[in-house]
């Protein structure tokens, strides 16, 4: 085992919150020796979102599977892992179970240190593997599928809260959306794409500021205009502009983000910003917070397009951190579904 103080050498990732069985291998807690990502896309697409008893089975046929992959592409043996870090939450809880029932069973049969690792925090500490002048403390922007919230990082292992969704997560309004217009799930890329060519002043949707909780977020308000919009047109028998209604829902989502987000940086008087997350993928997103971070004076940082999304290697580097620190799991370590804010 290496040096406590330098923390371990090799760290085996291992995530399966949702719909992706991911397994990776980090070194020194910087290089990605093997990041693999086994999707279930194809499958859950079938039903227009992810079923959780599909997910749960698909993690059990593919972890073994993945997690060999990930340590023969890093050219190492198993016993060369020092420690195995594991998503213990938040996700769905049948996914959860399988990542971290595999992940005790290869720990305590070896010997090896483990550790639960936030889902949530992982995203945050993302672009550590990629963007090398990303320093504490930033504020954070976590938006995925399932996830959409603030926060003020100030260390590897320190996340405050300070602003979460009330409803709907930003990706989750971009498949009930796509669901609505009848696009294919998942909604994010189709919408994303569509909005290339749409006017995104073509239609007035609302953005929820909330001022009475100022860094929180409502996406189902949006989710509804958009429905009724589309009423209206069938209603008169006018085509569906899909471009126009694709541009116009994404400029509402990414103009609240992006808001929200400066004010929260301002707040915390941080000049660092990250926004992490399947919808970090963003193309408008980035752009529009790039431009609204470079007015501010403030630097934005955001991982690689392969990081944005559910993936192992940012739970092997948070938990590179935590075993360093001795954060450890014990045999009766359970998973957890959701996060308790404050």
């Amino acid at each position: 085992m290496s040096n406590s103080s330098k923390g371990p050498r090799f760290v085996l990732g291992v995530e399966t919150s949702c719909d992706e069985t991911c397994a990776a291998v980090l070194l020194h807690g910087k290089e990605v020796l093997s990041n693999i990502v086994s999707s279930q896309i194809e499958i859950h697409a079938e039903f227009g979102g992810i079923v959780p008893e599909i997910a749960s089975r698909k993690h059990i046929e593919a972890i073994n599977i993945v997690v060999k992959k990930a340590i023969k592409e890093a050219d190492i043996d198993f016993d060369h892992i020092d420690g195995i870090a594991v998503t213990q939450g938040p996700g769905l809880v049948g996914s959860l179970v399988v990542g971290l029932s595999y992940a005790k069973a290869c720990a305590f049969s070896s010997g090896k240190k483990i550790t639960g690792v936030n889902h949530v925090h992982a995203h945050l500490l993302a672009p550590f593997l990629s963007e090398k002048g990303l320093r504490f403390p930033f504020t954070g922007l976590v938006v995925s599928g399932g996830h959409t919230s603030l926060y003020y990082v100030s260390d590897y292992l320190s996340f405050k809260p300070i602003g979460k969704t009330r409803d709907d997560a930003a990706g989750e309004a971009f498949d009930k959306v796509a669901k609505i217009l009848g696009l294919p799930y998942p909604g994010g890329p189709v919408i994303s794409r569509l909005s290339i060519e749409g006017d995104k002043d073509a239609f007035k949707f609302p953005r929820a500021m909330l001022p009475n909780s100022p860094f929180d977020f409502s996406f189902s308000g949006l989710k509804t205009a958009v429905l009724q919009a589309v009423k209206r047109l069938e209603k008169g028998k006018a085509s569906i502009p899909l471009n126009d209604i694709c541009a116009s829902f994404q400029e509402s989502v990414v103009d609240v983000l992006v808001k929200k987000t400066i004010m929260a940086a301002k707040e915390c008087n941080c000049k660092n910003v990250v926004i992490s997350g399947g919808v970090a993928a963003n193309e408008r997103l980035r752009y529009v917070m790039q431009k609204a971070c470079e007015a501010e004076g403030l630097r934005l940082f955001y991982p690689d397009l392969s990081l944005c999304t559910d993936n192992a290697a940012m739970v092997a580097l948070c938990g590179f951190h935590q075993i360093k620190e001795g954060i450890l799991l014990g045999p009766e370590a359970d998973v957890y579904s959701r996060i308790a804010f404050p």
